[in-house]
């Protein structure tokens, strides 16, 4: 069953996303397995009634929707990372009587170069608390590794864009890694170099979904 809400018709990060691939001249990968991955850990971390853990299904089917050889193993994997998160106590401090899959949907005003336009965006936070923020899966096995793929992968524009739906002051990435289990954290504040950077990306991005989309 598809969730409703990716059938909503304000704008996400992940429009935005979209749209910036759909404007460059880069060869795009196929995120689907990544997708499904992430989803995957996201459930076992947020939803878990979503699971079945024995026969190793999410949705009542298997990973990447067939039971192969791949989709067990990734599947195993999935849950050593789940342990992980679960047995490291400043994660699970963290998500703490945190609300998960919160959806927020907000009319915003943007200003682009002293142009001022207005657009509705939505959101869906994985855990939304004391410290709301975001989980993800990464290759990464050092600090280092995971802060370059936050950069590669724009994930700072993402937490900016849900902090000025919700108004929150502080965010942080929870990354896990697919490789060694290892646990990273990188936390954002309001007006800091990283908040700064999201926001300049996710407002120039808006502008051309703007452009594109209303004019």
């Amino acid at each position: 069953m598809i969730d409703p809400y990716f059938s909503r018709s304000e704008v996400s990060n992940s429009g935005l996303t979209k749209l910036k691939q759909d404007l460059s001249n880069r060869d795009q990968f196929d995120p689907t397995e990544a997708y499904a991955f992430g989803t995957l850990i996201d459930a076992m971390i947020t939803e878990p009634d979503r699971i079945d853990w024995w026969r190793n299904l999410i949705d009542g089917q298997p990973l990447y929707g067939e039971r192969s050889e791949k989709s067990l193993k990734d599947f195993k994997i999935a849950k050593k990372m789940f342990r992980a998160f679960n047995e490291n106590s400043k994660a699970s401090a963290i998500i703490k009587n945190a609300s998960f899959q919160k959806v927020s949907i907000k009319r915003r005003s943007f200003n682009y170069g002293g142009v001022k336009f207005e657009l509705d965006c939505r959101c869906k936070w994985d855990f939304f608390g004391h410290i709301p923020g975001d989980i993800k899966s990464t290759a990464a096995t050092t600090q280092k590794q995971f802060m370059a793929a936050c950069h590669y992968f724009d994930y700072f524009r993402s937490r900016s864009w849900y902090m000025d739906l919700e108004d929150t002051d502080r965010d942080i990435i929870i990354g896990i890694s697919k490789v060694n289990q290892n646990i990273f954290f990188v936390p954002i504040t309001r007006g800091d170099e990283l908040y700064e950077l999201g926001k300049k990306q996710y407002t120039e991005l808006s502008f051309k979904w703007w452009v594109l989309n209303y004019k």
